[in-house]
């Protein structure tokens, strides 16, 4: 077997691994981008997981489970939303308390879809999937890794080329001035918080339809944390996010080829190198207090202090 035939299946393998991770960190970027910080995406990605796998096994159509994990998101990115913007609750307590409630409701409700497989789903581009190598690593994915290329590319548009963008990223570092000049801060930053719902629905449900496909409770397994950390990482700007995906869907693909290889680790701790990758890439970048301050959202600044 040449090096090219390896290769090419680990590199196909880590751009689906970093799918889920990019599209739950790009609705978290544009949270902060906002000035709100939402710990609760592990418990979006579970609802929605859920949600999106019964449609999906009900009506046989993927595409209908992803719309009804893309609205559980944004019902459960709703009430924090309620909760932190107009009734005034602590938004940190509030996440972690979605988070834990998420992975509850999603427990209960899938008792019933415990065991059940969906048949894998992957898109085949004529002419372009046969091409030696490259169409084996790019073009035989399902399209929503396509789409959420282009959720970056749109982001990335809004935020640096639109008066909308100006006027949310306005929001989120000087809420007062925003306010003064006759902006409604709570439903801008409420339609940032049902769109980073919507996006962390996305990745649960192709955590549950595409990348497994069937469900498991508690299947996240903490990619909802490796994405708010991929935020920080990227340095909340959509382009490196991308990177930073792919780099963590790396390290999740060399843990799995390892074990294939029969490499003599122990198997917990191969289970954690993704985790370990992501508190040592935090390490590393905390080390330029600078780089963190010119991007940092300031809403989120005065709760980071690089020199403490």
């Amino acid at each position: 077997m040449t090096l090219l035939a390896i290769l090419a299946p680990a590199l196909a393998a880590t751009i689906n691994a970093g799918t889920p991770l990019m599209l739950a960190a790009f609705g978290l970027l544009l949270n902060e981008k906002a000035g709100v910080l939402n710990l609760g995406a592990e418990g979006m990605m579970l609802v929605a997981a859920i949600a999106g796998f019964a449609v999906t096994v009900g009506s046989g159509s993927a595409t209908l489970g992803f719309l009804a994990g893309a609205l559980a998101g944004m019902a459960a990115a709703a009430f924090f939303g309620v909760m932190v913007l107009w009734l005034g609750t602590n938004q940190y307590a509030t996440g972690l308390a979605l988070s834990i409630f998420g992975g509850g409701l999603s427990a209960f409700a899938g008792i019933p879809y415990t065991g059940i497989s969906l048949a894998a789903s992957k898109m085949w581009t004529p002419y372009l999937s046969d091409l030696p190598f490259i169409g084996a690593v790019l073009f035989r994915h399902h399209p929503m890794v396509y789409i959420a290329l282009l959720i970056c590319a749109a982001l990335a548009w809004f935020l640096t080329r639109t008066r909308a963008g100006l006027v949310l990223r306005a929001v989120g570092e000087s809420p007062e001035s925003a306010h003064a000049l006759g902006y409604n801060v709570r439903r801008i930053r409420m339609g940032a918080v049902m769109f980073g719902g919507a996006c962390c629905g996305l990745a649960g449900v192709y955590l549950a339809v595409v990348y497994t496909p069937m469900w498991q409770e508690g299947m996240t397994a903490g990619k909802g944390w490796i994405a708010l950390a991929l935020t920080t990482f990227a340095c909340w700007k959509p382009w490196r996010v991308v990177a930073g995906a792919y780099l963590f869907g790396g390290v999740t693909i060399l843990q799995l080829n390892l074990q294939g290889l029969g490499v003599d680790v122990a198997p917990q701790i191969m289970a954690m190198l993704p985790y370990v990758a992501t508190i040592v890439v935090l390490a590393l970048i905390s080390r330029n207090p600078h780089w963190i301050r010119l991007n940092i959202p300031a809403s989120l600044g005065k709760y980071f202090n690089p020199n403490a």
